[in-house]
């Protein structure tokens, strides 16, 4: 009997680690993408990517771990700055603004559009 429960609290455990980690995954997922930069900016664009379960900034000037500091503001690590991810009315993340190294940068997110291709006619 001592073994039935104990198999179950294992079972029921790690159910729930697996959907905190789904869970996040998507959080996280949320800011994955392209932010340009407008024309002149000191950086064109940046890249947000998933690594390893955490997010990481790319750009022209380098690489760097993202640390959650609050709700969608993060500490860019290598830069000692911080980005704050803005969303539109439906909650989804839009823009990101930047403050880094003493330059303050307002970005938009690119939507990413599926490319299907389709058989050619003759």
């Amino acid at each position: 009997m001592m073994k039935k429960i104990l198999l179950l609290l294992v079972l029921a455990l790690g159910s729930g680690i697996a959907s905190y980690a789904q869970q996040q995954d998507t959080t996280l997922a949320q800011y994955v993408g392209k932010y340009v930069f407008p024309s002149g900016s000191v950086i064109d664009a940046v890249t947000v990517t998933l690594e390893n379960d955490a997010l990481v900034m790319n750009s022209s000037a380098g690489s760097s771990a993202l640390t959650k500091d609050g709700e969608d503001l993060y500490v860019i690590v290598a830069f000692q700055g911080k980005a704050l991810f803005k969303r539109d009315n439906n909650k989804k993340v839009i823009a990101v603004s930047i403050n880094a190294m003493g330059y303050q940068l307002e970005g938009t997110k690119e939507n990413s559009v599926a490319i299907v291709a389709s058989p050619l006619k003759r």
